[in-house]
């Protein structure tokens, strides 16, 4: 049941200066309970009911142990039938639940009890308002019986940071420890932040230092705090370091008073740094070290945190770590193998700052310090594989000037290493370790690919209902489309079979409540709350009419026309579910995909047929959408579905027969057409066209009908929030470039730094059908997303089309072109997403994607600014893969000259892709 009070779960009962009452026995107050009580009970549940929640400490003050007991069950009926007016008495219910809130509190006689009733989720969200009528209620327990329920409202995070007040003051009453618990920590912080405990108004607060100066559980919280995965959003606010309300500098400033111990400080700091994670959780610990300023003799006790800091952490954090041990080795106090450790762990970094860095300190300690090199040149050595050029020669000049400081051993080793510097390099190292140049080997070139596996069968649906229900509850169930339609399919068939069976598991398994409130269902289907609320009888049928209707309007996004779709079916199911009206699904996938083998499907409406049940509109239309048109298997299944004799096996034979029976284009407004779409961004200025197809438009319900061509074609700026996002490859598996086009508002968002916009590409290079511009565009535009994550994904959908061999790699390449060129895709997002895909092994792809994209982008007497990365990715991959034929613009770069990285990358790549024809770029 959650965070709520479980039925019969008070615990045990506590005897104390409860008074009995007398009387005789009363039905009001409960079985065996006399008058007096009785009465006693009755007023205080009234007053809770009522909402005079402040008189709940006095009407509880003559209630004795069997009281409270008697008092408590009836609290937990109130408590129930109040959460049944949500929508409809939302004030009252307020001032009621903070009734509820003190009284039971009160009336359990375990910690445990009032604990798990403190913090259930539908009792007042800011729990502090009533700390001191809780306060009051519990005042005659003991100390450890405080301090046992201080403890476990602590250590529930959310419950912890709302109930701070009361907590803390639990705390202070029964004197136990301090509770160690993020949840408290960030009430404390809040509260000392906005000066809560001192006084009414924010702005009459005392500075924050003086604050922390009296709490006498400051020493222990700013420790915790400083440890904390995800720190207080008061203690990493954006403020100047002589702002009042500024942590880190009152965080120094009482460690300079003595008042919080600096060795814990150091040490809780560097640990946070040492585990990582986002640089925004890692402001507040960093800060304070630097307003600390640790001595030598400080960081030369944690130098192993220090490299580790060096090595993993975000690039700010790991550049801190990187100075102080720099300052301790430029003093003598680091020993040549930690820097030497330091050293490789830096160079395995692919930020050129920090590269650069340790290149030159590295350099510095060698001068001081010759004897030094055989510990440190094989460090060095990991530069020669790093995929910027210029770093690779930097390493090589500084490997030269102290090999003759090495042993014949080492200097081995490093000519070894040094062939990973690549063939631009090939003479450098020639004249360094007195070798001839290392040729291009002749072996053919192999390019690695993702293992392509046919899609995977989708398992029965459970074959019980115990299976089923548990299914139905399992965690993620609606975020996965396989799990989704399989559980989906398995509750229309059992309930199909038993009805009344399903209807009592699900009510003992779920939690209805809600699902009596239409206003619940307002904005989406909850999954498939909707249809087993069609299976209680609690779904009205005007609701599910409403529902059904509002699918028929047209859509204001295609995200929404693909959400639509699901939802539609669900309300459709929803009106159907347990009916012989609906024995099972068409529509369940028989693929992982979310496609269905045309031989199954003609054997469900083969079924159907047999039992005289005409399909479902909603649940026909989505089979339709699924069925493999491509299946090997198309041909004698549009056969058999006609000679069923029946208008669904006639609409399966066309629709299988059918060359094309729904397509899409798109294309956007550029912005050299029209200076008025200069600030447009890309989403603005796309325009997807859905063909007209009169058998959507005429023959599928309404929910659908918009793929049939009936949206204008014009730029659509979607006003939802995306949700569903998931479920939309299942809606369209079959044909590929229509789902590619009505994703495409979504993938653009990436462009504009929204997270988890390309989880449709993963789908979408794993569905069936047509690969055109759609596709093309999606996967540019991924690559070039604003989010590192956004851009795996893409990679991941790239490689994956490529090894199924459905990759248009030079339509890719082209819509990448102009998106570079006028400024939509950034190239270094695009760099970085070439390079993982190349270091993947698959560099011939990757190379034919930026062929086609280069043009665009070098034509420009001014080339792109950046490209210079994204030459390096190219020239690296033809190096690798030997590919030929020069880019336009490129000779005509190289031919102007120059010293700067453009330059000098594009020299390399043209010289690559002359190598085998005894060209040479001068």
């Amino acid at each position: 049941m959650g965070n709520d009070e479980a039925p019969g779960s008070e615990g045990s009962v506590e005897t104390g200066t409860e008074k009995a009452g007398e009387g005789t026995k009363a039905v009001g107050g409960g079985k065996g309970m006399d008058t007096g009580r009785a009465v006693e009970v009755d007023a205080l549940v009234e007053a809770v009911r009522a909402g005079s929640f402040q008189e709940v400490p006095v009407l509880l003050e003559p209630l004795d142990a069997a009281g409270r007991k008697a008092a408590l069950g009836r609290l937990k009926a109130l408590r129930t039938e109040v959460r049944g007016w949500a929508g409809t008495r939302e004030r009252e219910a307020a001032l009621v639940r903070r009734g509820l809130y003190v009284a039971g509190a009160g009336c359990h006689p375990g910690a445990a009890g009032a604990a798990t009733w403190l913090g259930g989720r539908d009792l007042p969200a800011w729990r502090s308002q009533d700390a001191g009528l809780v306060l009051r209620v519990v005042a005659g327990r003991s100390a450890e019986w405080q301090a046992e329920l201080a403890g476990r409202l602590a250590a529930r995070p959310a419950v912890a940071e709302r109930s701070y007040g009361l907590i803390r003051r639990l705390v202070e009453r029964s004197g136990c420890a301090v509770p160690a618990s993020d949840g408290y920590v960030r009430g404390w912080a809040r509260e000392v932040t906005s000066g809560g405990r001192w006084v009414h108004r924010a702005d009459e607060a005392p500075p924050l230092v003086q604050r922390l100066r009296v709490d006498p559980q400051t020493p222990f919280l700013v420790v915790h705090a400083l440890s904390m995965p995800e720190p207080a959003e008061q203690l990493t606010w954006s403020v100047e370091a002589d702002s009042p309300r500024h942590w880190p500098t009152a965080v120094a400033t009482l460690v300079g008073e003595g008042v919080v111990d600096r060795t814990e400080v150091v040490d809780a700091a560097l640990s946070r740094l040492l585990r990582g994670g986002r640089l925004h959780d890692l402001r507040f610990p960093l800060e304070v070290l630097r307003l600390l300023g640790p001595t030598a003799a400080e960081f030369g006790e944690r130098v192993p945190d220090l490299i580790g800091i060096a090595a993993d952490a975000p690039s700010p954090v790991a550049g801190y770590a990187q100075e102080a041990l720099a300052a301790l080795a430029l003093e003598g106090r680091l020993p040549t193998s930690a820097l030497a450790e330091m050293t490789s762990a830096v160079f395995f970094r692919s930020e050129k700052k920090l590269v650069q860095a340790q290149l030159v300190l590295v350099g510095k300690v060698l001068v001081r310090e010759p004897g030094a090199a055989d510990v440190l040149l094989p460090a060095v050595a990991e530069v020669f594989g790093h995929e910027d050029t210029a770093l690779q020669e930097r390493a090589l000049k500084l490997v030269g000037r102290h090999l003759s400081a090495v042993d014949a051993s080492v200097r081995r080793e490093l000519a070894d290493r040094a062939g990973q510097s690549g063939p631009v390099h090939g003479q450098a190292v020639a004249d360094l370790f007195g070798t001839a140049p290392v040729a291009r080997s002749r072996q053919p070139y192999e390019e690695i690919l993702p293992p392509v596996t046919g899609p995977r069968r989708v398992e029965p649906p459970a074959t019980s209902v115990e299976a089923l229900v548990e299914e139905l509850l399992a965690k993620g169930v609606s975020d996965d489309p396989v799990r989704f339609e399989r559980a989906f399919d398995g509750l229309v068939r059992h309930a199909h079979r038993d009805r009344e069976g399903v209807a009592r598991a699900v009510r003992e398994a779920f939690a209805t409540v809600e699902w009596e409130q239409p206003h619940h269902f307002t904005h989406h289907s909850h999954g498939l709350h909707a249809v087993l609320a069609g299976l209680l009888g609690i779904a009205e049928p005007a609701w599910i009419a409403a529902r059904l209707a509002r699918g028929g309007a047209t859509p204001d996004c295609l995200h929404q026309g693909l959400t639509e779709i699901t939802d539609t079916r669900l309300w459709e199911a929803a009106a159907l579910v347990g009916t012989d009206a609906l024995p099972f699904l068409l529509a369940a996938p028989t693929l992982d995909g979310g496609g269905i083998a045309p031989r199954v499907l003609v054997e469900r409406l083969r079924a159907l047929r047999d039992a005289g049940v005409e399909p479902a509109p909603a649940d026909l239309a989505q089979a339709l959408l699924r069925v493999l048109r491509d299946d090997p298997e198309a041909g004698e299944a549009a056969v058999q579905a006609a000679d069923l004799g029946t208008g669904a096996g006639r609409r399966l034979a066309a629709w299988l027969r059918a060359d094309e029976p729904m397509a899409a284009s798109v294309r956007f407004l550029r912005r050299d057409g029209d200076r008025s779409l200069t600030r447009w961004s890309i989403r603005d200025r796309l325009v997807v066209d859905l063909a007209d197809r009169t058998v959507l438009r005429e023959e599928f319900p309404a929910a659908f009908r918009w793929l049939g061509g009936t949206l204008e074609a014009t730029p659509r700026r979607c006003p939802h929030w995306v949700t569903g996002m998931e479920h939309w490859a299942a809606v369209l598996p079959a044909d590929r470039e229509v789902l590619a086009a009505c994703v495409l508002p979504s993938v653009a968002r990436t462009l504009d730094s929204s997270r988890e916009s390309t989880e449709p590409l993963a789908p979408l290079a794993e569905a069936e059908g047509r690969v055109g511009r759609a596709v093309a565009l999606a996967l540019a535009l991924g690559l070039g997303a604003g989010d590192a994550d956004d851009r795996l994904r893409a990679v991941d959908a790239l490689l994956v089309l490529a090894a199924r061999g459905d990759l248009d790699a030079r339509g890719v390449g082209e819509e990448l072109g102009w998106l570079v060129a006028e400024g939509t895709v950034k190239p270094n997002r695009l760099a970085d997403a070439a390079r993982t895909a190349a270091d993947a092994g698959a560099y011939a792809t990757v190379w034919a994607v930026l062929a086609a994209a280069l043009p665009a982008t070098l034509v420009p007497e001014k080339p792109v600014r950046g490209l210079g990365k994204v030459l390096a990715v190219a020239a690296d991959c033809v190096e690798r893969c030997g590919a030929d034929g020069v880019p336009s613009g490129l000779s005509a770069l190289v031919a102007r000259g120059g010293s700067t990285r453009l330059v000098t990358q594009a020299k390399r790549l043209l010289n690559a892709l002359h190598q085998g024809t005894g060209q040479t770029t001068p």
